[in-house]
């Protein structure tokens, strides 16, 4: 045979294997802050993620880190009904995972693949569900800290004799902690009790009443804050393992001479202390509103002997308080408010408050969570307000995405 036939042959031979080779999505996350970030959540749309790899399947994609580590990644699903004969993840919302910049770096890349091997689902590290077994809790958590919000169960009178719990209020409570896995479901099977005592996991401490608790929202005129009551409905829209995202409806209220309704979507990602939330307020007769984001002044027992430290930011965007419980076991905590172009603070007798200016039908983006010291991640009030200042230097400076295919 001769060689030009030999290299035809050669040639014939290669090029399927070539023409089949596996492409690869690039991705590069960069910022302009010195600062380090934990924990950043990068987010594709999976459109993108198809159009690179045509006909991917979510349990056969690996994503890799520069050094070639695989990440542990969820993809949301926003229309789990869908239809899909091409085969394009029609119901698929976006390609979630994480990344912490160490200070200086600024700039990461990584690559989506598809992939022969079945890729497990991974531990989940954010979580949120409905709480039908306790009066219309919705109840909320990722690896450092877990959140409950009331329902309308809960605010509905008591049958006489029935001893049933009401509550009617919009604030948030504190789940405090100290292990990384998830407690929501066995602490409500443990029961009232017991989640009240630190059996090794951590505890409920914290006072809601008729505050706005740890971040609950409220208009703010005349000097006074109007708020609704507990949440009307519910939507859980992706739930881990690196993101939970969910919305609460609230019915409406009279604010001072003008109804107003509000729809918040909280967005809680593994690895922060922080949740996101967007709150969107419905209302006529006003082109504008002040709304205020509130912390409880008083959120701990009196049995405690709490010192409560409050700090506000000089450029009006953040929020502290550090409670110092002097008596007991249960160390300390701290909570916040971060609030991107806020309009000043405020208080009345409840509540410390962050202000904002809102339209109707546009969101209001901020952020709220908590920490304790026995948890071990945040000790001190020095620490927490320089994990909430940071907080607020990476809402001001977004991550920047760019996406290229490589054959």
């Amino acid at each position: 045979m001769s060689k030009p036939i030999r290299l035809l042959l050669l040639a014939a031979l290669i090029a399927p294997v070539a023409a089949g080779a596996a492409e690869r999505l690039t991705i590069t996350a960069s910022h302009d802050l010195d600062a380090a970030r934990p924990a950043e959540t990068i987010a594709i749309p999976w459109a993108e993620v198809n159009r690179a790899l045509p006909n991917a399947l979510i349990q056969h994609i690996v994503v890799k880190d520069a050094a070639g580590h695989a990440l542990p990644y969820q993809v949301t699903n926003v229309a789990p009904l869908s239809k899909d004969p091409k085969n394009v993840g029609v119901a698929y919302g976006e390609l979630l995972f994480q990344h912490s910049f160490t200070a200086g770096e600024k700039s990461a890349s990584f690559t989506v693949e598809k992939t022969g091997a079945l890729e497990p689902v991974f531990p989940v590290k954010a979580y949120a569900r409905y709480v039908q077994e306790r009066l219309d809790d919705f109840a909320w958590e990722n690896d450092r800290i877990a959140h409950r919000i009331y329902g309308p169960a809960l605010a509905a009178p008591a049958p006489p004799g029935s001893g049933k719990e009401v509550l009617e209020t919009s604030g948030i409570d504190i789940w405090f902690k100290r292990v990384d896995y998830p407690i929501v479901d066995r602490w409500y099977n443990k029961g009232h009790d017991h989640y009240h005592k630190d059996e090794g996991e951590g505890l409920d401490m914290y006072n809601v009443s008729q505050t706005r608790g740890a971040g609950g929202t409220g208009v703010w005129a005349g000097g006074k804050l109007y708020v609704s009551g507990n949440w009307k409905s519910w939507k859980l829209l992706a739930n881990g393992p690196v993101r939970a995202v969910f919305e609460l409806t609230y019915d409406s209220w009279d604010a001072n001479g003008v109804k107003v309704a509000e729809v918040k979507r909280f967005t809680v990602d593994a690895g922060h202390q922080l949740d996101q939330v967007e709150s969107t307020f419905s209302f006529t007769g006003a082109d504008r509103l002040t709304v205020a984001v509130g912390l409880n002044k008083t959120p701990a027992n009196k049995k405690h002997a709490p010192q409560i430290a409050v700090a506000r930011s000089p450029a009006g965007d953040w929020m502290t308080q550090w409670v110092a419980l002097k008596a007991g076991p249960n160390g300390a905590y701290g909570t916040a408010v971060v609030l991107p172009g806020g309009a000043g603070f405020a208080d009345d007798g409840l509540n410390e408050l962050a202000l904002a200016s809102v339209e109707p039908g546009k969101p209001l983006r901020y952020w709220i969570g908590a920490a304790w010291d026995k948890a071990g991640q945040i000790v001190s009030q020095d620490a927490w307000q320089a994990y909430v200042a940071a907080a607020a230097a990476r809402a001001a400076h977004p991550l920047k995405l760019s996406t290229t295919v490589v054959n």
